[in-house]
């Protein structure tokens, strides 16, 4: 019997198994190519292997966020707080900068949307009091309906008070917590293992279904809005990292846009790519009390995409119906649109929903405003995995810049004390 093939499987399951998973991520992406090139009717059938990948990962997202965070809360050490404030603040200024960066952007090479007339009627907020209104109503949302929907504002308020409370638990419930965000984390370990055959059959359906021709119309706009997130990705938060560890920030950045982007870039939801950003940190060395906390946080709130996104977006919108743009309003566009993508929902077309509420800055009446967010579907096999990218690689990104601070602060203090005593 010749036993050579099953020798064979045994030497190549570790590979598949224990191997780099970006390594294998980019071999996917181009045989994905390849095959759609290739095949591109038998291409879109393999499209279930990406459905399945993605479903799997939105699936055990929302239960993964909610029983990480509170066995989080539940074995809070002292201090914890205290480490949160720097992420938090990193995170409002990386969304609000990236904003501005956006109006520049538009300011130096204004683009024009090709407004279509069969634009879906879609409900959006009417105004920045109805977006708080609802980030007030999800709040307090049924907790059960909120894992079910992906209402992550919900999760995260229930998972903080149900941690709170278990605080004051026996050890031996603290533990039962502690098992079961194992168990929970072990079963994300083997979805995210699966990535590249999902990828694979995300990249071969949408080159064998799309092309690239349906996005030739809007090449100028895209273009300006990946490159404002590139820029963003590559100079302005490399510049907030760099003030945190006084140090060269580039290997952090690209190593986290390498882990993190490239798997948010095809899952195309923050929330989904939750599980990899924890890894990453785990990877990193990071505080495990303080990233399993931000990291649910930032796909939340962190969303410097989202706002470029609305800000670009909205700005093409008033340029194509020949509405001037000043310089107050702006500002007020770059703050809106920083609490817009603030309350965007981590999942595939969140931000979009919000640009007619950006739009209403500058007179333009819902009927255009929907017209723009049906261009921006449209893009959006580029755009929103653009979007997702840096907006997930930037909850690694901070938290672990955050955590390198204070580390390098300790050993600021350590260094005074060990003077002073020697001068003592």
């Amino acid at each position: 019997m010749n036993h050579k093939p099953r020798r064979l499987m045994h030497r190549a399951m570790p590979l598949i198994l224990g191997g780099s998973l970006v390594k294998q991520i980019v071999v996917a992406l181009v045989l994905g190519i390849i095959f759609a090139c290739i095949a591109p009717s038998a291409a879109q059938s393999v499209s279930l292997l990406g459905t399945l990948f993605v479903s799997a990962l939105k699936a055990v997202a929302p239960i993964l966020v909610f029983v990480l965070v509170a066995a989080a809360i539940a074995n809070h050490q002292s201090g914890t707080a205290a480490h949160m404030r720097p992420i938090l603040v990193l995170y409002l200024v990386g969304t609000f900068a990236a904003a501005t960066t956006a109006v520049i952007a538009f300011f130096a090479f204004p683009v024009s949307v090709n407004l279509i007339t069969d634009a879906k009627e879609v409900a959006a907020p009417g105004g920045i009091g109805e977006v708080l209104k609802n980030l007030v109503v999800s709040v307090v949302d049924n907790p059960v309906k909120a894992l079910m929907e992906g209402n992550y504002i919900c999760i995260l308020f229930w998972a903080v008070g149900l941690g709170a409370a278990i605080r004051k638990a026996s050890d031996a419930t603290r533990q039962v917590l502690n098992d079961i965000s194992d168990g929970v984390e072990f079963i994300v370990r083997v979805v995210i293992r699966c990535a590249p055959i999902g990828i694979f059959g995300l990249v071969a359906n949408t080159f064998a279904a799309e092309g690239l021709g349906l996005l030739v119309n809007y090449a100028q706009l895209l273009a300006l809005l990946v490159g404002s997130m590139l820029f963003v990705a590559l100079v302005l938060n490399p510049i907030i990292v760099w003030f945190c560890i006084r140090r060269n920030p580039y290997p952090l950045t690209l190593q986290t846009l390498r882990e993190s982007g490239i798997t948010a870039f095809f899952t195309r939801s923050s929330a989904a790519n939750i599980p990899v950003n924890i890894a990453l940190c785990k990877k990193l060395g990071l505080d495990e009390t303080v990233y399993m906390l931000s990291i649910p946080l930032g796909a939340t709130i962190n969303m410097a995409g989202a706002a470029i996104t609305i800000t670009i977006l909205s700005l093409a919108a008033a340029h194509t119906m020949g509405v001037t743009v000043d310089i107050p309003t702006a500002v007020l566009l770059c703050v809106t649109a920083s609490l817009c993508a603030c309350g965007a929902a981590g999942v595939p077309g969140g931000s979009l929903m919000l640009i007619p509420l950006a739009c209403s800055l500058f007179g333009l009446d819902s009927t255009l405003a929907m017209q723009v967010v049906a261009v921006g579907f449209v893009i959006g096999v580029v755009q929103d995995s653009c979007e997702t990218a840096l907006n997930s690689s930037s909850d690694a990104l901070f938290t672990a810049a955050a955590c390198m601070r204070m580390q390098r602060l300790k050993k600021q203090e350590d260094a005074e004390v060990a003077e002073e005593l020697k001068d003592v």
